[in-house]
């Protein structure tokens, strides 16, 4: 795939027309998430101003610091039709842009905007109410296409590929570092252009859900928590975590993990279009409180993927939003015992027009080393 695959010349006019439908006089979308979403311009976040300004009519336009236009019109936008407006170093962008918009009552910001360039923008444009940019482009970020979900599967593929390696990696008397620093390497080896973050949690940091890495020695017959993701050069992400255990594991956690795995399962069977994401929450959070483990489930089920690791929709309690065909999510439960060991077991979930679809594929039993 390409990136006009991934971020087509259509979703600017789509983005124009949500900004109109949202009561929004613009967009301003500086370098982040956003910015690429709509672009596919993966631009540097820089103090100078870059930023995307999208009305909810006329001719979208882009502020580049004038040493980063090369860049800017090497990227994808350059097939937008946009034009570049570039500002030298003794201008005051901010004021450039107000001028352009003239009179505006509301304006969405990028949801990552440094606070910084929030305030120029408030100083510039006082009369304008500011809301998330989010407000308006979730709706179309939280459906994949299928060009989205074929990268979404690309990265899956890329990082089961490293989970396969973690075996020959994790042995007693190896610290966490020495093993998070050789899977890092495989990620990159592995087709990612980042690595987003490596969690090798052993023992009793198992029980940390978002321990990272330590020098503590990994000991014989401890279970051990691998959650890894990177990000691929189109800048689509990948998540997944498998637990496995150097030797055999305590019989207290072998009986947990059981439980564990059929709650994600359960989770996993119960995607499909109409259901509330909140429902697939309930389906793994249910059997893991009748288990009576259900204080030791201590975070939401998952979500979303896609440019970002965490995105919306949320696959939490209280998230009534219905599921649609394109939603792509993590389904992670855990189970997290304080000072002994901890477990969990995620797949990234794309849901279709009947069920859905697991992009990750290493096996969900607990792998013995």
């Amino acid at each position: 795939m390409t990136s006009s695959d991934l971020y087509p010349v259509s979703r600017l006019a789509a983005v124009q027309e949500a900004t109109a439908k949202a009561g929004l006089d613009a967009l301003l979308l500086t370098p982040g998430p956003d910015l690429r979403y709509v672009s596919g311009y993966d631009a540097k976040p820089l103090e100078r101003l870059t930023c995307l300004v999208v009305p909810a009519s006329g001719e979208s336009y882009m502020m580049v610091p004038r040493l980063e236009l090369p860049a800017a019109e090497a990227s994808p936008a350059s097939r937008l039709g946009l034009e570049f407006v570039a500002w030298d170093e003794t201008d005051d962008p901010y004021e450039i842009a107000a001028k352009r918009l003239g009179q505006v009552a509301k304006v969405g910001l990028a949801d990552r905007m440094w606070a910084m360039a929030s305030l120029r923008f408030r100083a510039v444009l006082p009369e304008a109410e500011q809301v998330l940019a989010g407000t308006v482009l979730r709706e179309l970020r939280m459906r994949k296409s299928a060009v989205e979900v074929a990268a979404l599967r690309e990265a899956g593929e890329a990082i089961d590929s490293v989970h396969r390696r973690v075996p020959e990696l994790l042995r007693a008397g190896r610290t966490e570092r020495e093993v998070g620093r050789d899977i890092a390497e495989a990620i990159l080896a592995a087709g990612h252009s980042t690595v987003d973050f490596v969690i090798v949690a052993s023992g009793p940091n198992g029980a940390s859900p978002h321990h990272d890495v330590s020098d503590r020695v990994i000991q014989p017959g401890e279970p051990v928590v691998v959650d890894i993701g990177g990000q691929l050069h189109n800048g689509y992400c990948s998540d997944s975590t498998r637990t496995y255990s150097v030797g055999e594991p305590p019989a207290e956690f072998a009986s947990y993990y059981e439980v564990l795995r059929q709650a994600q399962e359960a989770a996993c069977a119960a995607v499909r279009p109409g259901v509330p994401c909140e429902s697939i929450d309930a389906a793994a959070r249910d059997l893991i409180a009748e288990a009576g483990y259900g204080e030791y489930f201590v975070h939401r089920t998952g979500h979303g993927i896609g440019i970002e690791t965490h995105e919306e929709p949320y696959i939490v309690s209280g998230n009534a939003e219905p599921m649609e065909p394109g939603f792509a999510f993590s389904v992670e439960p855990g189970i997290y015992l304080p000072g002994r060991h901890g477990a969990r077991i995620e797949d990234i979930v794309v849901c279709t027009e009947s069920g859905g679809e697991r992009l990750n594929n290493t096996p969900r039993e607990l792998v013995i080393i």
